[in-house]
């Protein structure tokens, strides 16, 4: 079985010598090594590249993570990761525009209890297409999924821009809410294992970040799309969905040349496509940089399985590793309360006790998303190398710290309209650094065979309860017109946040600039190294061959 979790002092799973630092990829040499030394990946038993299953000797992974940034990288950022940039407009623009789809003539007939209910079925949509979409990501790989569910997004906002009844609008945002979420659990798999190991903390938080750049964006264009000098009444609306299918269509182009996991396709009894993919990829790197790449020093040892079963994986990512199944709920429902608490109700907080209008809501909300926007361009590299374990939980509890002052500030009434924006954006800054690295932890420490459902089922589960729970809750109190019952409001966002800062504290894994593999070993290693009867279960000892950190269930 997998190492198990940290914080507990568990012994590891497996003690095995599942990774060898052989320079050339294990005995016998490679099958199609090219380029560069110490390449290759070697088969026993039936053949590794036809999709069968065999025991395969890759150095695939540290290949990958040794790849100096080029440009391979920043194509992997645009094709993947801009998709956050469509999710934060989407869901700005909705928000914005929704008051204008429930005036006469704007042909779609919504109320405003409308407009609430295609939110709730959006974030319905996101959560169930996060669970179908992330089993069949680790089952059938990452690109036809990151393809598939791209496409479904440009579909479903494509049709929404020609709503005409609310039925069809329900529905729409229902299958662009699952286009989305199974975008989270493909993308955030594919760039993490695409990534080298010691920028990847930083390139989640940007990718997971630029979320509130397309947040800052729909609010902009916003007032342009609903000034009734330029559009008419039925056609601003209808255009602000046209524009996110459009930059969809974009991506889309971009993301056709982005490669399957060759992680991915070495387990599953792919390994010679793997070696084509890194062989070229190490080839336009080596071209970018004028020079020949170091030979990997280590290499990893599966048994190749065409498909795993989804209770296999289901088992492994919450029996096997419970502690971390509770540090990702912790940090995900947390994030998810506080922020769609905050950002569904924010204009409604400005408008009932500042006196702020609904027509200048929209500048304060560009505001409200720059300063989330910052948190993880600004903090993302200390993740790699302060470390994630002080920075996680540093965020969430400063951001928990901050809450608290805010609180206090509101009732006490100090504050302005812009102050207690400055206030709220401060607090957010460093919650949108934490929120990012919820994601960037669910991805790091489950095995790769669970990596896109553990995203999934976090996300689910997170939004689910967070996000749902947080919006119901304050809008009761913001309905009161008091202060009082706000702050409480306030206080309980704040406190979520700390209990995810203490569980960081508690069972955080520290995975800065550690390959995937060491962070918790593939099932099928484990699976060929211990086997089922060998006796290496959960309270084995001994140190990892390789990597001594491991010693007595550590990981460091």
């Amino acid at each position: 079985m997998p190492t198990g979790d940290r914080p507990s002092g568990d012994k590891p799973k497996d003690s095995s010598p599942r990774y060898n630092a052989s320079r050339e990829g294990g005995p016998g040499g490679g099958t199609s090594g090219e380029g560069g030394s110490g390449r290759g990946t070697s088969c026993e038993g039936t053949s590794c590249g036809g999709g069968g299953s065999g025991v395969v000797r890759t150095a695939i992974p540290a290949r990958l993570d040794r790849l100096p940034w080029a440009r391979f990288h920043w194509m992997i950022i645009v094709g993947l990761g801009t998709v956050w940039i469509l999710d934060g407009l989407e869901v700005t623009m909705v928000g914005a525009v929704g008051s204008r789809m429930t005036e006469d003539g704007s042909g779609i007939s919504l109320g405003a209890g409308d407009i609430g209910t295609a939110a709730a079925i959006y974030v319905l949509g996101a959560c169930l297409g996060a669970l179908f979409f992330g089993q069949l990501t680790d089952r059938f790989g990452r690109k036809k999924l990151f393809i598939l569910t791209l496409g479904i997004y440009i579909t479903a906002t494509t049709l929404t821009a020609f709503s005409w009844a609310p039925w069809f609008f329900f529905l729409t945002r229902f299958f662009t809410g699952a286009g989305i979420g199974g975008e989270y659990a493909a993308i955030n798999s594919a760039v993490d294992e695409l990534i080298p190991a010691r920028v990847r903390g930083r390139v989640d938080l940007l990718i997971n970040g630029s979320y509130w750049a397309g947040s800052a964006a729909g609010s902009g264009l916003t007032v342009f799309f609903l000034s009734e000098r330029i559009f008419p009444t039925d056609i601003g609306w209808r255009l602000s969905f046209g524009l996110g299918a459009l930059l969809g269509l974009v991506i889309l182009i971009v993301r056709r040349h982005v490669p399957e996991s060759p992680r991915w396709l070495f387990i599953h009894g792919r390994a010679d496509e793997a070696e084509r993919i890194v062989g070229g990829i190490e080839k336009a790197v080596e071209a970018d940089a004028g020079r020949e790449l170091p030979a990997p020093t280590s290499s990893i040892t599966v048994r190749q399985r065409s498909v795993i079963p989804l209770r296999t994986i289901a088992e492994t990512a919450f029996r096997t590793y419970p502690q971390r199944a509770v540090l990702g709920l912790a940090l995900f429902i947390g994030q998810a309360f506080l922020y769609n608490a905050f950002t569904f109700d924010l204009g409604t907080m400005l408008t009932t006790f500042y006196d702020v209008s609904s027509s200048a809501v929209p500048v304060f909300l560009v505001f409200y998303a720059l300063g989330n926007c910052a948190g993880p361009l600004l903090l993302g590299p200390l993740f790699d190398t302060v470390g994630r374990k002080p920075m996680i939980a540093g965020t969430y509890l400063a951001s928990a710290a901050f809450g608290v002052v805010l609180a206090l500030l509101f009732h006490a009434g100090a504050l302005t309209a812009w102050t207690f924006l400055a206030v709220v954006a401060v607090t957010f800054f460093f919650a949108s650094a934490g929120a990012s690295a919820a994601y960037l932890t669910v991805s790091e420490i489950f095995p790769m065979e669970t990596r896109a459902l553990a995203i999934a089922f976090f996300y689910a589960v997170g939004t689910g309860i967070g996000g749902i729970a947080g919006p119901l809750l304050f809008g009761h109190l913001i309905d009161t017109g008091r202060t009082g019952p706000v702050m409480v409001g306030f206080l309980v966002g704040a406190a979520v946040m700390a209990i995810g800062g203490v569980a960081e504290l508690l069972l955080g894994v520290d995975a800065a600039g550690r390959s995937l593999e060491e962070i918790a070993a593939p099932l099928t290693a484990t699976e060929d190294a211990a086997g089922p009867d060998s006796g290496v279960g959960a309270e084995s000892g001994g140190a990892h061959p390789h990597y001594p950190g491991l010693r007595e269930g550590r990981v460091v």
